[in-house]
């Protein structure tokens, strides 16, 4: 895991932290064994991923770790950074419209009930 953000991680994320979708809690750099997803809402089964510049060599890589995360029941979103820094709230709208068509979670299992 690193602990240092590019820039267009600490702009989404400073998005995602305010709880500006209905108050869907994320994370960030969620492990998924055997990867580590950038920003993550678990309740929501909701993967955002961000591609760098250097990003178009590995979409083999990609396409597999999207199969494994969706065997997994995750629906993965994926910006490129030019995307979070120049179009910030085009972004939001795209989370926003998943967010409105995943799953709500289940109830509860017995016993983790309040």
């Amino acid at each position: 895991m690193r602990s240092e953000q590019t820039p267009a991680e600490a702009k989404l994320w400073s998005l995602l932290r305010a709880h500006r979708f209905s108050h869907v809690k994320f994370t960030r750099q969620v492990v998924v064994e055997p990867y580590i997803l950038d920003f993550a809402a678990r309740s929501r089964k909701i993967a955002i991923e961000l591609d760098g510049d250097t990003h178009a060599h590995s979409l083999q890589y990609d396409a597999a770790r999207t199969a494994c995360l969706e065997s997994k029941g995750y629906r993965v979103i994926r910006f490129t950074n030019a995307e979070v820094m120049g179009n910030i709230e085009g972004v939001a709208e795209m989370i926003a419209l998943a967010l409105a068509t995943a799953p709500l979670p289940g109830p509860l299992p017995r016993g983790e009930r309040e």
